[in-house]
C-alpha cells in the first residue's frame, strides 16, 4: 500500500494547509529584486562552456538571484566565480534520468558539496517509483538528505512530473517529503513536458508547509512565473531569469 497523501481542492484556501500561496506571489512580484530572490539561474546544457558558465556566476551575482544552478563538472568554478558573494551554488545529481545507483548518487552528492554546492538538485527513480517500490525510492532519498543535510545544504528533488500519473505525483510527493526533502521540483527540463500550474498545484497540496516546491521546465517569461508562485511555488528555475526579471516593472 502506498503512503497516504492528500491534494488541495481547487477552492480550498492555502492558508488552511500551511501555505499562503497568494500572499507569496504578491511579495515575490513586488519588485525586480525580490522575484530575483526566488529564481535559480540555471544553464544545464550539456554543451555549455567555460565562458558562457563565468556569464551565468556574473548574472547571478549583479541581479542577486537565490542560486546559479550549473552542472557538476562546473560547480567547482562556479564556487570560485562567486567567493565572497553571498551567492549560492547549485548543482544536480543523478540527472537527467534519475536512473543512476543510489551510491552514485550519494557519491556525486557527497562530492558536490565538498565543492561548496549548497543546493543539490536530485532526479527521483522515476522507474522504481512506477515500479510501487516505494521503500527503494524513500531510501534512496533519505540516503542523498543525510549526506546533503550534514553539510548545511538543500535538497531538491525532482519528481519528473511529465512521465508520472497523478496518483505516482502524489506518491512521489509523499516519499520525497518523509526522505527529507526540502523542496520538491517539478522537472528536470530535459523530458516530456515541464512545470505546469496545475502540477505545482498539486504538489503544495501535498506538502502544504511542510517544504517547498521548485517550478522548472520551460518558465521562460514573466507570465510564466507569476502563474507558477500563484499555484504555490515558492522557487523558480529558469535559464532566462535575466529577461524574466526585466519584464517586472518594465
Amino acid at each position: 500500500m502506498g503512503p497516504r497523501v492528500r491534494a488541495v481542492d481547487e477552492d480550498e484556501d492555502q492558508d488552511v494547509i500551511g501555505f499562503d500561496a497568494a500572499g507569496f506571489a504578491k511579495a515575490a512580484l513586488a519588485s525586480r529584486e525580490s522575484l530575483a530572490a526566488v529564481i535559480d539561474h540555471t544553464l544545464l546544457k550539456p554543451e555549455a562552456t567555460q565562458e558562457q558558465v563565468k556569464k551565468l556566476c556574473r548574472e547571478t551575482a549583479e541581479h542577486r538571484f537565490a542560486c546559479v544552478m550549473v552542472n557538476p563538472v562546473w560547480a567547482a568554478l562556479a564556487h570560485a566565480e562567486l567567493a565572497g558573494s553571498g551567492v549560492a551554488v547549485g548543482s544536480v545529481a543523478g540527472f537527467p534520468l534519475g536512473a543512476s545507483l543510489g551510491t552514485t548518487r550519494r557519491e556525486e552528492a557527497a562530492a558536490l558539496v565538498k565543492l561548496g554546492v549548497h543546493d543539490v538538485d536530485v532526479v527521483i527513480s522515476v522507474g522504481l517509483l512506477k515500479s510501487g517500490d516505494n521503500r527503494a525510492v524513500q531510501q534512496d532519498i533519505r540516503g542523498v538528505a543525510e549526506i546533503i543535510h550534514g553539510a548545511g545544504a538543500v535538497l531538491k528533488v525532482m519528481l519528473e512530473t511529465g512521465l508520472l500519473t497523478v496518483e505516482e505525483k502524489l506518491r512521489a510527493s509523499e516519499l520525497a517529503i518523509a526522505a527529507g526533502a526540502d523542496f520538491l521540483k517539478t522537472s528536470s527540463g530535459f523530458s516530456r513536458g515541464g512545470a505546469t500550474a496545475h502540477d505545482v498545484a498539486l504538489m503544495r497540496g501535498v506538502a502544504g508547509g511542510r517544504c517547498g516546491i521548485k517550478a522548472s521546465g520551460g518558465i521562460k517569461t514573466l507570465a510564466d512565473a507569476r502563474r507558477m508562485l500563484e499555484a504555490g511555488a515558492n522557487r523558480i528555475g529558469s535559464s532566462t531569469s535575466v529577461a524574466i526579471v526585466g519584464e517586472l516593472g518594465a
